[in-house]
């Protein structure tokens, strides 16, 4: 059943633990088993989080939506994908993020406007600095 699952996509030992656990398996049998597929390099953690890294920057997520999601997936550490991203490159994230949901208008003189742009990149998971950064940007301006 976990080679099957993890066939489909990566997965975290805590997310098959999990799964595992609810389609009836006892953790004494689970655990022999996902050592095995540590051992043989078919489970991994780092593997995992450098692709949940990877798919959720490209989907316009920001670096504490990440943190968070890794977290709920079982893994504790900052992995090294997640801290090799500049801070350059998160702030371009977030001005993406908001071209593709807002376009990129003038509106540092609107207040409501700017807060309500903030609160969608605060959910996104973004910093305040690269919200601000991002809410600040116009079309004409560099990435």
């Amino acid at each position: 059943m976990a080679l099957r699952l993890l066939a489909r996509r990566e997965h975290s030992r805590h997310e098959l633990v999990i799964k595992l656990r609810q389609r009836g398996f006892e953790a004494s049998v689970i655990a022999p088993v996902l050592d095995d597929y540590e051992d043989r390099d078919w489970l991994s953690d780092l593997r995992f989080a450098e692709m949940l890294v990877r798919q959720r920057k490209e989907a316009g997520y920001g670096p504490l939506k990440i943190r968070a999601d890794l977290q709920h997936k079982g893994i504790m550490a900052t992995p090294q994908a997640l801290s090799e991203i500049t801070e350059a490159s998160w702030q371009a994230c977030a001005v993406q993020a908001r071209r593709k949901r807002f376009g990129l208008g003038d509106i540092r003189n609107d207040w409501p406007e700017m807060a309500r742009q903030a609160g969608f990149l605060n959910r996104r998971g973004f910093t305040s600095e690269q919200v601000e950064h991002a809410v600040t940007a116009v079309e004409s301006d560099p990435i």
